[in-house]
């Protein structure tokens, strides 16, 4: 594996960076020689390559997460009045694909270990009204799907799998992207895979797979180049961003283990000093690290500003996600949404903290993390 040379000098540790080399460039430069740079067939190559890798049946590319998001509510067929029930404490886009269906987003509080939504959370949020579940496997953790898929099947109401930071995750051998009814990834800059913007929704259900290949383009049938069957939108991806792809997930295996091992390396490290707490993994689960994220808690020395500060000063970024639950956020407020509402997102919120794990990060620069944090005590 050929992989990017690593002699670049950055003078300050990024919080992410893609692990892209000279083989992403030639396929690129391929596509653009063909002289077949729309939706193609590499498209098509990296949906079979990927269903593969989630070992599902369907995989359907777009060019976004949040229109892989989407597209697997509008395959969940909600809608005006329906409800979603998801969490609080995620990208904006999780919650705002549920309103671009016109359809309310009820949000449930979070686990204060993994971040992820609380199953117990979720059974009180089920109504009449409600349509699907969109659980996030945050950070690159993997929900609890034993417990969510129970309530699911009793209520009879499918699952969409938010894997957007969690490609390559497991939990007992069995791979993100394959727990819901339908899963969405997405492929952009800082994830753990990319081609700079992209996303896939995974499935087993062939009739959610065909609603999504309408959906992503115009609603248009496959019978006629100028027959539409339903409302659509251009959410094709092109040959160019699955040229790319299809030569990340060559490195996937690697990257993953990269991120793992350096995650380890971290935790062993800060894991011993006072007010910090490292990230969980569940027996079980094999954590994908899209962000290896901490807790500050009150017996740390520094505010988590000023600690940001700190190791902007050592030449370390970090970063918040996130750094305000969503139900704050001002066109959720408009739904009734208030502060008090989801108490361990809000804990949460003024807690975490994000810090370098990419492949490129070397064990000298995991020791000056460690050591900014050590000489604090």
């Amino acid at each position: 594996m050929n992989t990017e040379k690593t002699a670049l000098n950055f003078k300050k540790i990024p919080i992410a960076r893609p692990f892209i080399g000279d083989e992403e460039t030639e396929a690129v430069n391929k596509v653009l020689k063909s002289g077949i740079i729309a939706q193609g067939s590499r498209v098509a190559n990296l949906e079979e390559k990927f269903a593969k890798l989630c070992n599902v049946k369907y995989a359907v590319a777009v060019n976004s997460g949040t229109a892989a998001l989407h597209a697997a509510l509008n395959a969940a067929d909600v809608g005006q009045g329906d409800e979603v029930i998801t969490t609080p404490f995620t990208f904006i886009a999780t919650a705002n694909t549920i309103l671009m269906q016109n359809a309310k987003p009820v949000f449930a509080d979070v686990m204060e270990d993994t971040f992820n939504i609380n199953p117990d959370e979720i059974k009180d949020k089920v109504t009449e009204k409600t349509k699907a579940i969109v659980a996030v496997d945050l950070y690159g953790h993997l929900c609890d799907y034993d417990e969510i898929n129970q309530i699911a099947g009793k209520n009879k109401i499918p699952i969409i799998e938010d894997a957007c930071q969690a490609v390559n995750a497991e939990h007992n051998g069995k791979k993100a992207g394959s727990f819901g009814d339908m899963a969405a990834f997405s492929f952009y800059a800082t994830k753990n895979i990319t081609c700079g913007e992209g996303g896939i929704v995974t499935t087993d259900n062939q009739d959610y797979a065909e609603n999504i290949k309408l959906f992503r383009q115009h609603g248009r049938s496959k019978m006629s180049a100028y027959e539409y069957v339903n409302l659509g939108y251009n959410y094709r991806m092109t040959d160019i961003s699955a040229a790319m792809l299809l030569e990340q997930i060559k490195k996937i295996g690697f990257i993953t283990e990269k991120r793992i091992e350096n995650a380890a390396y971290l935790s062993e490290g800060l894991g011993k000093i006072k007010g910090i707490s490292v990230p969980v993994i569940k027996r079980g689960f094999k954590h994908a690290f899209n962000q290896y994220t901490i807790k500050i808690d009150d017996g740390f020395k520094l505010e988590r500003e000023d600690l940001i500060e700190h190791l902007n000063e050592k030449g370390i970024s970090s970063a918040v996600y996130y750094p305000k639950p969503l139900h704050l956020c001002e066109h959720f407020r408009k739904l009734g949404y208030k502060e008090g509402d989801f108490p361990v997102a809000e804990k949460l919120s003024r807690q975490v903290l994000s810090l370098p794990v990419h492949p490129h990060v070397t064990k000298e620069q995991l020791d000056l993390i460690i050591n900014a944090f050590g000489e604090l005590e």
